[in-house]
């Protein structure tokens, strides 16, 4: 069969019928896979039923993840509160508390001022005259028998010539000064007489002293218990309304018991002033602070948490520090709260990407899911830097569903480098690259196209706006059958079209304008090629025929704009053994794939050409002026033309370019960009000197003919007569147009029709091998 001329309905931006319907992005055919998986993943609270979202670049996989999951939480109750309480007994394993959602706000205001309040009612208790006779009149009743006791030693000690002296350690006996001056005359018994004298005074003022300790002692209980009973009569109602005010929510109840108990161990920390010299006490505004760690008192649903940058601290939670003097102080009033408590009770998304970033947060973040809990760790103290008083403390529970997302390839790099990986992600929500354009998704998407003109802030799309919007998701998705998931790309040309439509909806021109602008902006290395080949500076033909070179196609991703363009791909051909010389693959510029389809055409040569002789030959083949490496197989019909061309001396025709992969037996095969490659040959044929002659065109592989989504001027040419695109099966049909001839019948006897394509290439291999064998070499 002959190559099939393509007109020009068959290769243009298709019009689809437009009907908006209304629909978010997971109504589409595209999303419809990955929202079934995202509402079984919300649906149950088994563990390990996380889920990775996996979808091309501005396939909305995050924007509209996000919107997805925040409207499945409208569904739900609000997730609770959780507060931090001082541990009292054991300050360093400060106490998690789980409250309703508002309840955590509501009670620390309420403790925040109940503080005052005490100091305040403490202040008025012990001031209160009744209460300072209470505790005062029992040390003056001691302190007066006390000095009665002590008069009495001191009477007895003076009617035997002694005294009482005060000293460092108290009172003691020693003789008067009278009994001094007549101790100097004294006799041995007369000395021993006081010695003996003093000794039964110091006796009984030890007494007296021993004594009056017991009894301070007795007093200071009694003025303690007092005490504690003043404080208790003082604060009781206060805690108690706040019992009453906080009754059966969570362990509160138990905690205000056990801070009243505190309280009144601890009076002296609500003194006015503290005494001299004695160390700083910690202040009852932080002792008895309520860390309010989560507050979703402002939330009616649980929360969706997009943490964008997901180390420890970040996900776990920290604590903050204080500088005291040369030391750095924290306690449990200064823990912040993770991504991870915040999200608690609803749902965390984290991009796959930078989650794999941080190779610690993934570590810590698979123990929290198989533990089900969150434990915040101190990391200084974990690299030997302690920290005065930094607490370690206990757990919260976790009842969280995190969403990865990222590109298909991070869900396989997770999958192959962490065996527990599927453990805790047993759920794939999967974003097709592109959906078939059936009537129902183009109305879906059609409705989506409006909405997002809305958003930006227009009247909407008219009607052909929607259809040359249409047209472009076609495009992007490579297939006039098929429209492209990737719709955040329309939604950038929208943005861009509503800045040229001040009023009224976006028209068709202004989609076009912005098209052409964007292409523009970014088609400097295009531009700069193309003026390259016009120039000559790169060896391109676009009229003539010549023997062995054929115009192949390349196609070119700068990142924001994709190219294509014409490559020269020569053949020469000699008496030899080697058989087919791949030239990139001998200097290491050919990729695999590129070095495969080399071989592939040595095997179609080989079954073609070498039934009753061996291949006796020798050619190269190249991508002229190649600086940069080939790879893919996208030329090996070009390759598989210029060899033939070569052996058979027939020239190939320079005006017609050509694209596509062969397998062995010589079929065309589908090969990538081909809206690229043709339409930038069309750009090359147009710049040149001769500029379009109306004989030139280009040759895809017939499977390739539903991606061809081509620009419209590329398409009036075809219309007009000036450009032509052929379809071909196989490399015959492609050989027949470029070399002029048929490539002739394969006879019984084993040759081909003589003039032939095939039967020039079948006599000049003879001839190469009669050459051999002449020298010896066969």
């Amino acid at each position: 069969m002959a190559a099939r001329a393509l007109s020009a309905d068959e290769i243009g931006i298709p019009q689809f019928t437009v009907e908006a319907a209304e629909g978010d992005v997971f109504s589409l055919a595209s999303h419809a896979r990955a929202k079934e998986a995202l509402e079984f993943g919300l649906s149950t609270a088994e563990p390990g039923f996380n889920i990775f979202v996996a979808g091309a670049d501005r396939s909305g996989r995050l924007t509209q993840t996000m919107a997805f999951l925040c409207a499945e939480m409208q569904k739900r109750p609000p997730a609770a509160d959780w507060l931090y309480l001082n541990n009292f007994r054991r300050p360093h394993r400060p106490r998690p508390c789980q409250v309703p959602a508002g309840a955590g706000r509501r009670f620390r205001e309420r403790v925040e001022v109940l503080i005052p309040e005490i100091r305040v009612a403490l202040q008025r208790a012990f001031d209160d005259e009744a209460h300072q006779s209470a505790l005062q009149a029992p040390a003056q009743r001691l302190q007066e028998e006390i000095n009665r006791r002590i008069e009495e030693v001191k009477t007895e000690a003076e009617s035997r010539g002694l005294t009482l002296v005060q000293t460092k350690t108290g009172p003691a006996v020693a003789p008067s000064d009278k009994r001094k001056e007549q101790m100097q005359k004294m006799t041995p018994e007369e000395m021993a007489k006081i010695q003996a004298d003093a000794q039964e005074v110091a006796k009984h003022l030890s007494e007296v002293t021993r004594w009056a300790t017991s009894q301070q002692r007795s007093v200071a209980e009694h003025a303690r218990a007092a005490s504690t009973q003043i404080a208790d009569q003082a604060i009781q109602e206060l805690i108690t309304s706040l019992v009453q005010e906080f009754e059966g929510i969570g362990g509160l109840q138990r905690w205000l018991e056990e801070m009243r108990v505190d309280m009144l161990d601890n009076i002296q920390r609500f003194a006015a002033q503290q005494p001299e010299g004695a160390p700083p006490l910690e202040p009852p505004e932080q002792r008895y602070a309520v860390n309010l760690f989560v507050d979703n008192g402002d939330n009616r649903h649980p929360q969706v948490v997009l943490e964008g940058n997901p180390t420890y601290e970040n996900l776990f939670g920290r604590a903050e520090y204080r500088q005291e003097g040369m030391r750095l102080e924290t306690d449990f009033s200064l823990l912040r709260s993770g991504a991870l408590h915040k999200a608690n009770g609803g749902i965390l998304v984290l991009r796959a990407d930078a989650l794999g970033a941080q190779p610690l947060s993934w570590m810590f973040l698979k123990g929290a899911l198989r533990d089900r809990e969150i434990q915040i760790e101190d990391l200084r103290q974990q690299a030997n830097l302690p920290v005065a008083g930094a607490p370690r403390p206990k757990p919260i529970p976790l009842n969280v569903k995190i969403v990865l997302v990222g590109a298909p390839n991070w869900f396989y790099t997770y999958f192959a480098a962490d065996p527990e990986f599927q453990t805790y992600f047993r759920i794939k929500a999967d974003i097709d690259m592109d959906m078939k354009a059936e009537p129902e998704t183009v109305r879906q998407y059609a409705g989506l196209v409006q909405t997002l003109a809305l958003e930006h802030g227009s009247e909407g799309c008219s009607a052909d706006a929607v259809t040359r919007l249409l047209g472009l998701a076609s495009r992007l998705a490579d297939d006039r059958t098929r429209l492209s998931s990737r719709f955040e790309m329309l939604d950038d040309v929208i943005a861009e079209a509503r800045v040229r439509t001040p009023k009224g909806p976006i028209t068709a021109e202004c989609v076009d304008k912005a098209i052409a602008e964007r292409r523009e902006r970014n088609a400097r290395i295009e531009e700069s090629m193309q003026e390259r080949i016009a120039d000559g500076t790169v060896l391109i033909e676009t009229t003539g025929a010549v023997v062995g070179q054929v115009n192949g196609l390349t196609v070119r991703d700068t990142g924001d704009h994709t190219f294509g363009g014409p490559s020269r791909v020569t053949a020469r051909g000699s008496v030899g053994r080697r058989g087919l010389v791949n030239i990139e693959r001998d200097v290491a510029m050919g990729g695999p794939i590129q070095q495969k389809a080399a071989m592939i055409l040595q095997g179609y040569l080989s079954g073609q050409f070498a039934r009753r002789i061996p291949l006796s030959f020798t050619c190269s083949i190249t991508f002229e002026q190649n600086y940069g490496g080939v790879e893919g197989d996208s030329a090996s019909l070009a390759e598989a033309v210029a060899v033939i061309s070569d052996l058979s001396g027939l020239p190939v025709r320079q005006d017609i370019a050509i694209t596509g992969s062969m397998n062995q037996r010589g079929e065309a095969q589908v090969v990538g960009g081909v809206v690229h490659k043709v339409e930038g040959f069309f750009k090359a044929c147009k710049s040149a000197p001769s500029g379009l002659t109306g004989t030139q065109g280009a040759i895809v592989p017939a499977r390739n003919v539903r991606n061809l989504v081509l620009d419209a001027e590329v398409v009036a040419a075809v219309a007009a007569g000036q450009f032509h695109l052929w379809a071909v099966d196989d490399l015959d049909e492609a050989l027949e147009l470029l070399l002029g001839t048929d490539q002739g019948d394969l006879h019984a006897n084993g040759d081909y029709s003589p003039g032939s394509i095939f039967g020039k290439v079948s006599e000049k291999l003879i001839e190469f091998n009669e050459i051999l064998g002449k020298i010896g070499i066969i």
